[in-house]
């Protein structure tokens, strides 16, 4: 279930002393699920308005629906003892919430995993609400046994959420457009878990600013793809293509020529790998640089946001390329937001269906 986790601080998944904790939102309302391993047993209680229908398909969200059978392990050393090691147990996951694994997943486009889980997580809790919990004592959130949880957005909350709050996130406008365009049409999109794996990628790359990266990343969650590669990733292919022949120089089309043996059940290949591995790559670079641009200090001009922005009533609009001394006033009036910059380190780089967002801004 980690791979459900946004970021150790995912205020919608917690794992606790080796137990998960973890909320989502069903079409009968929220609910918290509790998953405690018992043995060769998971035992599982939830809470909530939701709770009977999640608690239905406990097993789909546990990887029943996946059978590992006729996986290649032997194909290749590294394989082997990846497989030796964590084959045995680890299952492709089935939710069948689409859309909660859609918004991490566009955040995530063409920034560092520590900018998309603070966002995700910023967000979560300022606009999601307070997770359903065990009603007597133990239950209280904080107390150690029951961890501060929240229940991410529905549709209508996504797309309620104003282009203030996504600046202020750290979200820009493209990947903002992007949420709030799939959240308007959340009924359709969560019905793509009903459809074939390839159907329901194909109908979520007909969204706009959704590409082959993102479906794989919402694939491998939602309904279960165990053929889903995140090609575009901005690490991936270094890790995969390094496991297995060391060399780190590399390229998306050389990882698929070298997981053809595992055609089929990629993604279990490619977790495997990970785990495995993936920790072993060499770095021959510093960390890349978090760029801020919330506040947009120091780049010739200043962005009021806040209290600071309030009471103004008129602001000379500095255009495209503003000049030293000119201020930009950040409220969901006047759409003026500057937008982030492609930086390395980015966790994926999905383009645009359309020919403006071609590329990042």
């Amino acid at each position: 279930l980690r791979v459900l986790q946004h970021g150790a601080g995912d205020p919608t998944l917690q794992i606790v002393a080796g137990q998960v904790w973890r909320t989502t939102r069903t079409p009968d309302g929220p609910v918290t699920v509790h998953y405690q391993r018992r043995g060769p047993d998971v035992l599982a209680r939830a809470w909530g308005p939701g709770a009977a229908r999640e608690l239905d398909i406990l097993p789909m969200v546990l990887g029943q629906a996946d059978d590992p059978a006729g996986f290649a392990e032997r194909a290749h050393p590294v394989m082997t003892a990846a497989y030796r090691r964590f084959g045995a147990g680890w299952r492709v996951p089935r939710t069948a919430r689409v859309l909660e694994a859609l918004v991490p997943a566009v955040l995530e486009q063409r920034v560092t995993g520590r900018e998309s889980t603070r966002a995700w997580a910023t967000l979560v809790r300022r606009y999601g609400e307070r997770a359903p919990g065990p009603p007597d004592g133990s239950g209280e959130p904080g107390s150690g046994v029951f961890p501060r949880l929240r229940v991410a957005p529905d549709g209508a909350g996504w797309a309620g959420v104003p282009s203030w709050a996504w600046h202020r996130a750290g979200v820009d406008p493209g990947r903002a457009s992007t949420v709030v365009a799939a959240a308007a049409r959340a009924g359709t999109v969560e019905r793509l878990s009903e459809r074939t794996h390839e159907e329901a990628a194909r109908g979520l790359r007909s969204l706009p600013g959704i590409g082959i990266w993102t479906a794989a990343e919402v694939g491998v969650r939602a309904w279960g793809d165990r053929d889903a590669v995140s090609f575009g990733d901005f690490h991936l292919a270094r890790v995969i293509v390094h496991a297995l022949t060391g060399r780190t120089d590399v390229t998306d089309e050389q990882m698929a020529g070298l997981l053809t043996p595992w055609s089929g059940q990629r993604a279990r290949a490619v977790a495997l790998l990970q785990l495995h591995g993936g920790q072993s790559l060499p770095r021959r670079a510093p960390r890349a640089t978090i760029t801020d641009h919330r506040g947009w200090e120091g780049r010739g001009a200043r962005l009021l946001v806040g209290r600071e922005a309030h009471g103004r009533r008129t602001e000379r609009n500095p255009g495209p390329h503003p000049r030293a001394g000119d201020e930009l006033v950040a409220r969901p009036d006047n759409g003026v937001i500057p937008h982030d910059h492609p930086i390395e380190g980015c966790t994926g780089t999905d383009r645009r269906s359309r020919p403006d967002h071609a590329v990042a801004h």
